[in-house]
């Protein structure tokens, strides 16, 4: 879809719009979603940030995603100017004339996009410029946060999901007020469930309380951080491991791309996974063991030429547990 396809069928008489889910966690599914509502999440984001008529918007994300579908609405609602390019991953690399010695206000990308950017020195630079920037559709590497930390503008780490209408809180990836702890939007009211899981109770942007599956540490002001995903927690011998944080803490430490992952095992009943680019996944061994908690070290390393992922760049569990138990039970 292009911008001229997506205004089109938002001028409709028609109420909603129809978006798709991202498959992190799933097949990918279309779902239909109220126009009022879109506005709705729309003003909160401009208002958080402060954004206003006549600034300049980059849209250069995939337009069936609603985090894309979302920036127009911004758009819109905010009348934003807003610059148009292709999806692809290197979206500063060819920018219009028109806004070539402008800077851009406002720009959303997932994290590899951010990624690719930064290994081009000019793309980084006009990346640097960008005012408000924020990243979301998964999680930013530690290298590539450490270079962002750096940023003289705003980086935002963005929560939110395609039932939320994109996101609902924004944390702050760099200067002095750089922070794992989200803020919310006005209005939103956030708890937690008997196993930590977050519950969003936004009526401004859908129906019912929505129940997540993210665990999390909430502050009584609101704030929270996530810790990971509920389905995302191998027990492994009856120790429970969270795959993010797994992830998180071997980040710095492997060189090349991985996933954490489970098969299933007679003696654990789950046992943990590294699946990795590495051509020499053995000797990642004893750096787990060195720098993982105990018990969590991975009980298999295996290589794989291309790790699964979604279009937005989330890792896909569920193909990578496939992947995992194809390579070891072939």
């Amino acid at each position: 879809m292009v911008l001229a396809e997506f205004l089109t069928e938002w001028n409709r008489a028609d109420t909603t719009v129809e978006v798709q889910t991202s498959g992190s966690t799933g097949a990918p599914k279309s779902m239909l979603v109220e126009k009022a509502r879109m506005m709705a999440s729309a003003r909160m984001t401009n208002d958080f940030l402060g954004l206003s008529h006549g600034d300049i918007a980059l849209l250069c994300m995939d337009l069936k995603y609603i985090g894309a579908k979302m920036m127009v609405v911004r758009s819109l609602e905010r009348r934003l100017r807003l610059i148009e390019v292709a999806p692809t991953g290197h979206p500063l690399a060819n920018l219009p004339k028109e806004i070539a010695n402008q800077k851009i206000d406002f720009a959303a990308m997932v994290p590899l996009q951010v990624y690719n950017s930064l290994q081009v020195e000019e793309e980084a630079q006009r990346l640097r410029d960008i005012r408000h920037l924020i990243i979301g559709g998964g999680a930013v590497d530690e290298k590539t946060a450490q270079q962002l930390h750096s940023f003289p503008n705003a980086v935002w780490s963005t929560y939110g999901m395609t039932e939320t209408l994109s996101h609902i809180a924004l944390r702050r990836m760099n200067g002095p007020d750089a922070s794992l702890w989200y803020t919310p939007f006005t209005g939103i009211r956030l708890s937690l469930d008997h196993e930590g899981c977050l519950i969003i109770d936004a009526p401004m942007l859908c129906d019912a309380r929505l129940y997540t599956n993210d665990q999390a540490e909430l502050l009584p002001n609101g704030c929270f951080r996530i810790l990971g995903r509920k389905d995302n927690v191998i027990v492994s011998g009856g120790v429970k491991i969270q795959i993010e944080e797994a992830e998180r803490i071997l980040t710095p430490v492997l060189r090349y791309p991985f996933q954490i992952t489970y098969i299933a095992d007679e003696k654990f009943g789950q046992a943990l996974v590294l699946l990795t680019e590495d051509p020499n996944p053995q000797k990642l061994e004893a750096i787990c063991h060195k720098v993982l908690p105990k018990y969590w070290a991975p009980r298999q390393y295996l290589h794989t030429n291309h790790l699964p992922w979604t279009e937005t760049g989330k890792a896909a569990r569920q193909a990578a547990q496939r992947l995992a138990t194809a390579l070891l039970f072939a």
